[in-house]
This record gives structure tokens, sequence and C-alpha cells, in this order.
């Protein structure tokens, strides 16, 4: 069996090309689940960090924070869709997610453990 003459014109797998369609399809899929998992993230972590940080008695501070959290999860979901790309978007919820719970970290307010 003849070995081929040089590696380059060995054969290659051929790239699959998506469509202008597929592409912004796909687009929109991505920004939809950031806009519903990492805006819930996000909201849930700005919730937290209120919760402990709000200069009044804890159940009080407790039910602003969740109240606030509706707001919050609202203004993610539009600011998701408002950006310009996907990654952005992507970036833009993970970074401050990262941000807010290295805080919470630091503070003892995360709790890790699912028991």
């Amino acid at each position: 069996m003849p070995a081929p003459a040089h590696p380059d014109t060995a054969e290659k797998a051929p790239r699959l090309r998506l469509s202008a369609n597929a592409v912004y399809r796909l687009g929109v899929a991505s920004r939809s689940v950031a806009a519903i998992v990492g805006g819930y993230v996000l909201a849930a972590l700005v919730t937290m960090l209120l919760s402990v940080s709000l200069p009044m008695a804890r159940s009080e501070a407790v039910m602003t924070a969740t109240l606030l959290s509706f707001a919050i999860y609202t203004c993610v979901v539009m600011w998701v869709f408002a950006t310009g790309s996907a990654l952005r978007a992507w970036l833009g919820l993970a970074i401050p997610a990262a941000v807010i719970a290295a805080i919470l970290h630091w503070m003892d307010a995360l709790s890790w453990s699912l028991a």
C-alpha cells in the first residue's frame, strides 16, 4: 500500500459551512439561553449579595433583595438581547457573576454544599 507523497495532499474532512440563517438562529438560541439561565444566576447572586449587605433587619433585607431581583432579571434579559453579539452577552453575564460570587465567598456568605 503506497503512502501519500506529502501529508498536505491527504484527504481532509469537509468543513461544515453554516448558512447565514443558521448562524443567526444559533445566535438567538445562545442569547435565549444566556438570558434565561445566565440572567437567573446573576439575579440570584445579586440577591444574595444584597441580602447580606443591606443595613436593615435580615428579614427586611431578604424581602427587599428578592423584590429587586425581579427588576434585575428583567434588565439583564433586555441587556442580553441589546448587545452586539452572543459572546459579549455571555461575557457580560459571566464576569459580573464571577466577581459577585468571589465577594460572597470572601464574606463567607456563599455555601457550595448541596446538603
